[in-house]
């Protein structure tokens, strides 16, 4: 279970994000202190504009930090080269494939590019990782299909899957959900929740749907104006920290089922 690991993947200590400028530093979240552990999924939930996107995106070495540092598997993230990263953390962003003329099989064999040689050839362990890949995310029966023929709901499973065939400690995901309806947002969440405990793969995504999140993960960072807050979905409600997520003259939390609500 994801409870029983405890060796951690990704430290993060008094760290600040936002964009930097000849002029000046452009704060958008302080004093970050979180730890990801193996196993565990852990969600990131917030308004929109409060900064969930840039929190991913320095975590992920795509955006400096202002200030503070981050530790992935007890080695600083700006020790990483780039070919050793990608061995480290795969990430699924919210755009669609810049490319969607290749089959699905094509495009979750590119999630084998940090460990093939420089002919791109692969060995039994990559064609073994992707065919593991597919069929753990249900895609096989997509594998001769063109991206450009599935659904979102489908794209989106097929871009786990190459995340998966990446085969890295951690998983990072840009708004899985978003575009799809309740049964494949559902689908998706419970898909990554499982890839966590059966796998022990560290995954964290940003949501909406905190609802969803609060049910299913194992921790929740919770970007407020004032803070960012890390716990268990229980801890975090005892303590009143989605009240403060959406203005309580329009949307109320329920702490007793877990769920927002809009005040009529």
């Amino acid at each position: 279970m994801a409870s029983e690991r405890t060796h951690s993947i990704l430290e993060v200590e008094g760290l600040t994000i936002g964009y930097t400028s000849k002029k000046r530093d452009t704060v958008v979240a302080k004093d970050l202190a979180f730890s990801l552990s193996e196993g565990q999924l852990v969600g990131l939930v917030g308004a929109n504009g409060i900064g969930k996107s840039t929190l991913l995106r320095t975590l992920t070495s795509m955006q400096k930090p202002i200030h503070g540092t981050i530790s992935l598997n007890g080695k600083d993230l700006e020790e990483y080269t780039s070919l050793q990263l990608a061995s480290q953390i795969s990430v699924v962003l919210t755009e669609s494939p810049a490319s969607k003329n290749v089959t699905v099989q094509e495009f979750v064999s590119l999630g084998r590019q940090p460990y093939t040689n420089w002919m791109g050839k692969f060995t039994t362990v990559d064609i073994e990782a992707v065919d593991n890949a597919l069929l753990v995310t249900d895609t096989v029966k997509l594998k001769d299909r063109n991206c450009y023929e599935l659904s979102d709901g489908q794209l989106q499973r097929v871009a786990i899957a190459r995340a998966l065939a990446q085969d890295t400690p951690l998983i990072i995901l840009d708004e899985p959900t978003t575009h799809l309806d309740l049964y494949h947002r559902a689908y998706i969440l419970k898909l990554l929740k499982s890839l966590a405990s059966e796998t022990g793969k560290t995954i964290l995504f940003s949501t909406h749907e905190i609802d969803l999140a609060i049910q299913l993960t194992d921790k929740l960072l919770v970007m407020t104006s004032e803070a960012t807050y890390y716990d268990s979905p229980c801890k975090l409600i005892q303590a009143g920290r989605f009240d403060a997520l959406f203005p309580k003259e329009t949307i109320d939390f329920d702490a007793a089922t877990g769920r927002f609500t809009i005040k009529k």
